[in-house]
């Protein structure tokens, strides 16, 4: 099929009536549309809360724990000269 067919058969198509669709249908578009985006606004609610929620242990982690400060020794130096 070259590309004069190819045009020729797609105008074809755009020229027949386009078929009649359910009236039920719109319906449940619209429905499963919403319960959709419900959906995706919930995921992404819940993505910021555990974002949020990790940031915040970090934090605390960070405020309790100080990894920047280097640990005291456990042993003591050699005492001379008594």
């Amino acid at each position: 099929m070259n590309r004069t067919e190819r045009e020729a058969a797609v105008r074809r198509l755009l020229e027949q009536p386009s078929p009649q669709v359910p009236a039920e249908l719109y319906g449940d578009a619209v429905r499963r549309g919403e319960r959709m985006l419900r959906r995706r606004t919930a995921a992404r609610r819940a993505m910021w809360l555990v974002l949020c929620a990790v940031a915040v242990v970090l934090a605390v982690w960070a405020a309790t724990a100080r990894p920047w400060v280097e640990p005291p020794s456990h042993t003591t130096p050699p005492v001379a000269d008594w």
